[in-house]
């Protein structure tokens, strides 16, 4: 999924879980989709507003961390105000991340959430916070990948 040395194997994470596939990642912009399965779905059909809420999460932390890992500090989530613009009914979900701000201890993105017929669903924000990676969880980094700086 990603090359970032993390001290959980994405295999083993809630974003394998429901199938979050990444398909670009630069400094600046993440892009990614997930396959729509009924378990993603709410009982009257649609996908759950919080499955889009966690791609917009996930994402948005991944094309953090990718830059400031290295400096031994970790990107979590702050915030995350989500507008629903149409239900997502059909068989994909396609995000895309933008940056629009790199501060030193936050990062603020907009994403943009799209069905397959490329129609805009909802528009997220996530303010991302740039922490220093507790003693712990560098360790585990270091365990699994050696040392990420």
């Amino acid at each position: 999924m990603s090359d970032l040395p993390t001290p959980v194997a994405y295999e083993r994470t809630f974003d394998a879980l429901y199938g979050l596939v990444v398909d670009e990642q630069r400094d600046d912009l993440v892009r990614a989709h997930v396959d729509i399965q009924d378990h993603h779905k709410q009982p009257m059909g649609l996908v759950h507003g919080g499955l889009l809420a966690s791609i917009a999460e996930a994402i948005t932390s991944m094309g953090t961390a990718r830059v400031v890992i290295h400096d031994g500090e970790m990107a979590q989530g702050l915030s995350n105000q989500t507008n629903f613009l149409r239900p997502v009914f059909g068989s994909v979900i396609r995000a895309t991340a933008t940056r629009r701000h790199r501060g030193r201890t936050t990062w603020v993105w907009e994403v943009d959430i799209t069905d397959e017929q490329d129609r805009l669903c909802a528009i997220i924000r996530m303010t991302i916070a740039v922490r220093p990676m507790p003693p712990e969880v560098a360790a585990r980094v270091r365990e699994t990948h050696g040392d990420p700086a």
